[in-house]
């Protein structure tokens, strides 16, 4: 990403590929977000923060993208266009919906083209990401997983969800890493068919209930509000190691949000180190110099 960044500032016009199903998932993947512009934390003043109706610590695009334009391919015929990179990324880091240009060949090999303009909506769209939520019941179909695990997990949980055994009755494909990267027709036939893929790095009860998580957050907080949750506990973090404090740890956190309070802690000028295993790993921030 960094090398193709430095080509692109030198003039040279870039055609690349990346893995990833949507826009949305570059901008998760640390390593491939500078693609797009990278991602940053912003501490907004208070009268600024409340003119926006938003926390303190918000997430913004930090540089031009290095693509200007993104193609999604959807389908073997089938793609997904975002025409400005740039204003793509900032309306899904602030919760908007996108405009998106879709293209596909009919039957008769004619190139059919339909823009999908912003809806202005107090609920969030973003494609990919609802997952099936309208009627709370999620259809899986599992492929190198533990079914009888997954079922405990659930049933200690109370949670519903409906294990099928066709791919044509699941709105949710769920494998492992080590079966994904293989890819077999499955997971093929999954991607063909537009169908969500989640990938568990490994096949744990703690990686179960990230998977859980995801797919039924709490009533009470949502994504965006947990990572804003997080991103405040760092800067309070900071305040607190900055005014005496040896060290603070915080709360486990996934690996992209720990990163991004690792970046709370540099902009600062202060160390960080990540601690623990699993679902139970988190951030300790703390002065250079401090035994940890």
């Amino acid at each position: 990403a960094q090398a193709a960044r430095t080509i692109a500032e030198r003039g040279v016009q870039l055609v690349g590929t990346a893995h990833g199903n949507t826009l949305e998932n570059l901008m998760m993947n640390p390593t491939l977000a500078d693609l797009i512009g990278g991602i940053q934390t912003v501490t907004l003043g208070d009268e600024e923060a409340k003119r926006r109706g938003t926390q303190k610590s918000i997430l913004e695009r930090m540089s031009p993208p290095t693509f200007g334009i993104v193609v999604e391919i959807q389908d073997w015929d089938k793609v997904a266009i975002h025409p400005d990179v740039s204003e793509a990324v900032d309306a899904i880091l602030r919760g908007q919906p996108t405009a998106t240009e879709t293209r596909w060949l009919d039957k008769a090999g004619e190139v059919r083209v339909e823009r999908e303009m912003p809806i202005t909506s107090t609920q969030k769209t973003i494609r990919g990401k609802r997952l099936a939520r309208e009627n709370n019941l999620h259809k899986l179909y599992l492929f190198g997983i533990n079914r009888g695990r997954l079922e405990q997990i659930v049933k200690e949980r109370r949670l519903s969800l409906d294990i099928v055994n066709n791919l044509s009755d699941a709105n949710l494909f769920i494998t492992s890493k080590s079966y994904y990267r293989r890819r077999p027709q499955k997971v093929r036939d999954a991607e063909a068919a537009n169908l969500p893929i989640y990938v568990l790095k490994s096949n744990t009860p703690p990686q179960i209930r990230q998977l859980l998580n995801t797919i039924y957050p709490t009533e009470s907080t949502s994504k965006a509000d947990s990572l804003r949750l997080a991103l405040s506990e760092a800067e309070e973090a900071v305040s607190k190691v900055k005014t005496g404090q040896e060290a603070v740890e915080l709360s486990p956190q996934s690996a992209y949000i720990r990163r991004l309070q690792h970046l709370i802690a540099k902009r600062n000028e202060l160390s960080s180190q990540s601690t623990g295993k699993d679902s139970n790993r988190r951030v300790r921030i703390y002065k250079e110099g401090t035994k940890v």
